[in-house]
């Protein structure tokens, strides 16, 4: 996926590759906080330097094609003198509860995509559901449902509209058939039988509509959380990940 750098000034900033091909990679160069992370699926490396030492990150695409992600530690010695610097390294796999504890936004390494205001809070209903369950397949039936009704009243109201205008649509095609080619005729016509019948000709979408973006989120959670890898559900489901 690329690298990752942290920083108190400007959070989390992602590193792509593509931006290291074109010469014009983004991020702060130089702190006294933060991290620098190499970031795959499910996995994560991270230099973790100690809060207050300054540091310089550097990416780039090296002259043999490989792609380099350095922290550089400045060490001052005076002749004959020696000393010893050390920086925790982090590699292992995105779980949040240990992400959350290496380092301050190492959490965010975890990238649900645009919408992770609402998958966030998705996740952590998920593992409520895994803690309950003991599975996380059951989890996942278990959310999926929890979502269905808070939506429920939503969905009704779509169910509803979308058979009203079942019903109309006789009256529609003989409107159509009535006016011809003139449109505005029968858009006046169309509009004033919404009217009389008390019907939104948008009310099937909207509703459907609200609850795309949580479904998205719920996907972006499946498919980023590497709970998921290696996790069994039933029979021959033994790898939820795939």
């Amino acid at each position: 996926i690329g690298f990752a750098v942290y920083t108190d000034e400007r959070k989390f900033e992602k590193v792509h590759p593509s931006d290291l091909d074109k010469g014009n990679a983004e991020h702060v160069k130089q702190a006294a906080n933060g991290w620098l992370a190499f970031v795959q699926h499910y996995f994560v490396s991270a230099w973790l330097p100690a809060q207050g030492i300054a540091r310089d990150y550097v990416t780039e695409k090296r002259q043999d094609g490989l792609y380099a992600g350095r922290v550089m530690v400045p060490v001052n010695l005076a002749p004959g003198a020696s000393s010893k610097v050390g920086v925790p390294l982090y590699a292992g796999p995105q779980e949040q509860r240990h992400l959350q504890a290496a380092a301050p936004g190492m959490d965010l390494v975890v990238d649900y995509g645009f919408l992770a205001i609402i998958a966030w809070p998705l996740f952590w209903l998920l593992e409520k559901f895994h803690a309950l369950s003991g599975n996380w397949g059951v989890a996942i039936i278990l959310l999926t449902v929890l979502i269905k009704l808070v939506f429920f009243p939503l969905s009704a109201a779509s169910y509803k509209s979308m058979a009203k205008m079942k019903e109309i649509s006789p009256r529609l095609m003989k409107l159509r058939e009535q006016y011809g080619d003139d449109k505005q005729k029968m858009n006046v016509a169309m509009m004033e039988l919404y009217k009389t019948e008390k019907i939104n000709p948008l009310g099937g979408c909207l509703p459907i509509l609200v609850q795309i973006p949580v479904f998205i989120a719920l996907y972006w959670v499946l498919l980023a959380s590497v709970e998921m890898r290696n996790a069994p559900w039933i029979l021959w489901v033994r790898d939820l990940a795939t």
